[in-house]
């Protein structure tokens, strides 16, 4: 091995230290494209048009008609940190505009072909700067900024290398700006690529939903729901789809903090959490959720391209994301029937008058019909929770207890999915509704209401602790250390106790009591790590679901039973007024829609 070399300490020359300032804000044309995009809209520009070629490589020109750059101010506008944004400390704790760290500009030059043509309200034209030799020249423009940046990493041929093909750099790019344009339909963006327009969002001020469905397709909006949600001063809003929506990759899901798009683990978990038991497999939830929160509480000076943050609590983040999307997904999506399904596929239908018979007796046996409490043979019952949960288990609700729901007036008869006509095999129920036939899985629909009914019954409980007979210990990291004595008021409230029991080993004590019989050192491993990345656990709670939805599944309704149009009907009632019921507790759909329409279509009819 050969003998290092020792140097002198030197400062490094400019030319130098701008191209390695420029690796961290530059590392592709997307890049650009995305700090030149903060930068008009800080501006306040309503108008921007992105013009590229070779995929940005060539050529990138970013047009906006925001209030320009005035001639005195042309040459600072190059300089590493010299911005408008900020001038003090203060500014910096509480950032309101998308750029601020004035790296931008100069990074580009330093790395590319950089001319600034820019002209301001008051002035009788416009003036260009050239980046290469710093000349300023009078040029035709009206009021706003060009920046055209050509043949980007020229002066770095090892980045150049790097680069991928322009079709995908240019993909990275329309990414860039669909990014931007969902964050603000006040704007109107275009995108031309070697001179053809491929992509264009006309300006929608007020008008957030037709935005989203110019960027996301209208499918989007049609299978997803409003999020609107707001706790301890943040105020979550968006849309989330549904579970029947999901995709294979994570490449739909957007989050903005006060209009900036991030990607944040905190987010992206509590996300994920909201969708965990209605999301089938390894399947990707698809959202657009903003995030409006005092500028003071969140840091956006944490990477140089500012798509990372940190929450100074974090934790109120989380749960504010959580709960909004899981209240936006707890709607049964039969009582959205009437906004989802069009009108021209809802034929008249005549619906069972109240004097008919057997349709009173819907309404009055629905909650009697079915035995939802009723284990099947050899399952355990809900009395036997209390042997879970200690003494200090909810007493056990009977069936005949629970109040009966207002049924969302929908359909013609308040029954949005409709009235039983069959049933299949043992398996599956036909029952027809104004729009058609419905077809649903009786087992896994009565799967989720017995576990929609056993989480109620279990959300008022303080989750209680066993403690261990003997503690177990193990060896555990420094992270996993200091994340046990930071969470040390956390970990009660989760029925976890976990103490230092020397410099390099923990000890679990106690345990919550449902999972007693689990291994504990796997438990906490997972909590801790849990922990460590997102500043709050959902694992104690995961566990606890698994074991009631263990449950529900041995107490639903087995395949093979025939069941009365009474008792289908009772659980066609259930279905539209129990949270989630669109899926079972393992993400598959329960029900499904077939409009009279597309009935016509499987016979020809009308063709």
């Amino acid at each position: 091995m050969p003998e290092p070399s020792h140097r002198p300490i030197r400062e490094l020359p400019d030319d130098l230290i701008s191209q390695i300032a420029a690796g961290e804000v530059v590392e592709r044309p997307a890049s650009v494209v995305r700090e030149l995009l903060d930068n008009a809209l800080d501006a306040g520009a309503t108008q921007i048009a992105v013009r590229l070629s070779a995929g940005g490589v060539r050529l990138i020109r970013i047009e906006d008609n925001g209030s320009g750059i005035a001639q005195a101010e042309l040459g600072a506008a190059l300089k590493r940190h010299a911005t408008s944004k900020i001038a003090s400390l203060s500014d910096l704790e509480s950032v309101a505009t998308m750029g601020f760290r004035g790296e931008a500009l100069a990074a580009i030059n330093a790395v590319a072909e950089l001319t600034l043509i820019a002209r301001t309200a008051d002035a009788p034209n416009g003036w260009a700067i050239n980046g290469v030799t710093g000349e300023i020249s009078a040029a035709a423009r009206p009021q706003g900024t060009t920046v055209e940046v050509k043949e980007l990493f020229f002066s770095v041929p090892a980045r150049r290398k790097f680069l991928k093909a322009d079709a995908t750099e240019l993909a990275h790019c329309l990414e860039s700006v669909r990014r931007h344009a969902l964050a603000r339909p006040d704007v109107a963006f275009s995108v031309w690529s070697d001179g053809k327009l491929i992509a264009q969002w006309r300006q929608r001020a007020g008008e957030a939903d037709q935005r989203l469905t110019d960027v996301m397709g209208a499918t989007f909006l049609e299978q997803s729901v409003a999020v609107d949600y707001t706790a301890g001063g943040i105020h979550v809003h968006g849309r989330a789809g549904l579970p029947n929506h999901a995709r294979t990759r994570a490449d739909q899901q957007f989050s903005y903090v006060n209009g900036r798009y991030v990607r944040d683990k905190v987010v992206a978990h509590a996300a994920r959490s909201a969708y965990e038991d209605v999301l089938y497999g390894g399947r990707q939830p698809v959202y657009v959720l903003h995030i409006e929160v005092d500028p003071t509480r969140v840091d956006v000076n944490v990477h140089p391209t500012k798509i990372e943050v940190r929450f100074r609590d974090s934790r109120a983040v989380h749960q504010a994301v959580q709960h909004a999307v899981d209240n936006a997904l707890a709607i049964p999506r039969a009582s959205l029937l009437q906004q989802t399904v069009p009108e021209a596929a809802a034929p008249a239908v005549a619906a069972p008058q109240a004097n008919a018979p057997g349709a009173a007796r819907w309404i009055a046996q629905a909650q009697s019909a079915m035995h939802f409490f009723k284990p099947a043979d050899g399952a355990r019952s809900v009395q036997e929770m209390a042997q879970l949960w200690g003494a200090t288990a909810p007493a056990s609700v009977p069936a005949t207890a629970i109040p009966e729901p207002v049924l969302p007036a929908v359909d013609a008869d308040g029954q949005p999915l409709g009235h039983a006509v069959a049933q299949i095999h043992g398996i599956y129920i036909l029952a027809e509704n104004r729009w058609g036939l419905v077809l649903v899985d009786m087992h896994a629909a009565h799967e989720r209401i017995v576990y929609e009914r056993l989480k109620a019954q279990l959300d008022g409980a303080r989750i209680t602790s066993q403690p261990l007979l003997i503690p177990a210990t193990f060896a555990a990291s420094p992270e996993e250390i200091a994340t046990a004595e930071e969470a040390a008021d956390v970990l009660p409230q989760i029925g976890l106790d976990i103490t230092p029991f020397s410099s390099k080993t923990l000890a679990v004590r106690a345990v919550p009591t449902a999972l007693a019989a689990g291994d504990p050192v796997e438990l906490a491993r997972g909590v801790l790590a849990e922990l460590a990345r997102h500043d709050v656990s959902t694992v104690v709670q995961r566990a606890q679901n698994e074991l009631l939805g263990t449950m529900a599944c041995h107490g639903a309704v087995r395949a093979n039973r025939h069941l009365t149009l009474d008792e289908m009907n009772a659980l066609l009632r259930q279905m539209e007024t129990t949270e989630r019921s669109d899926q079972c507790n393992h993400g598959r759909p329960t029900w499904r829609q077939l409009t009279l329409k597309e009935l016509d279509g499987l016979f020809l009819r009308g063709r």
